[in-house]
Parts: structure tokens; sequence; C-alpha cells
């Protein structure tokens, strides 16, 4: 199992934070999809630019602290938690990815690989959040 973990902090308030990373509807801010199809309620899939699928279940949903969920395509299984946490007027987040690995050819690069994804992601929730001020 790799495991990957990525701190970050906002000088915004939680609920605008929660309400971004939470949204299925409202995607474009990440620049790694092309798409989000929501099967129902507790259930969607994401599609990378190149229109790779990786099914979701969302696992927990506690408004404002925990968002998870269950993952997998056809490379990797794992859980992605996030957490949110208000410290003054910022709001901090932890995101925690557990996954592994379907394909032995693949272990070596998989962590690096998460790494990399959660550094977007950040970057780019990083630069959404900016544009609102």
């Amino acid at each position: 199992m790799v495991k990957t973990t990525i701190c970050a902090s906002f000088d915004e308030e939680i609920q605008k934070v929660w309400q971004i990373v939470t949204d299925l509807q409202n995607y474009s801010w990440r620049s790694d999809l092309s798409k989000i199809e929501v099967i129902n309620e507790g259930q969607f899939i994401e599609y990378t630019t190149g229109g790779y699928p990786t099914k979701f279940t969302i696992s927990d949903k506690k408004p404002f602290k925990l968002y998870a969920f269950v993952m997998e395509n056809s490379n990797i299984r794992g859980h992605w938690q996030g957490e949110f946490t208000k410290a003054g007027s910022q709001t901090e987040i932890i995101f925690t990815e557990e996954v592994t690995v379907k394909k032995f050819y693949l272990k070596p690069f998989a962590k690096g690989y998460l790494k990399k994804q959660q550094e977007k992601y950040i970057s780019d929730l990083t630069a959404t959040l900016s544009k609102g001020k």
C-alpha cells in the first residue's frame, strides 16, 4: 500500500473551501479533469483530461470537517480522506490518500505520481481561491 499526505492553509472561510472541494458540478477549476459524471448521491466518476475514468464512492461526509471516499480504476484501488479545520481566519486541510497498486510494474512510480497529483490539486485550489479575492 502507498500512502501520501498533503497539508495546506488558506486565508479563506472554511465554508468556501468546503464548497469548492465537494462540488461535483463545478469542477472546471481542476486542470486534471475533463468531466465528472455523477452516478447518484454517493457515487461519481472522474475522467482525466485523457479520458481515463476513476470511480468514487463517498464513505463519509461531515460538513466542514471530513470528506472521504473509496476510489478504484484499472490501476489502483484505495481510500482518500480530506480533513478541514478552521484556524482563526484560515482554513487548514489535510488530504491523505492510501492506494493499492493493481499492476506490479506501476508500484515503483505510485508514490511519486500520487504526490504530483496532490500538489496539482492544491495548486489548482489555491489559484481558484485567489480568483475570488
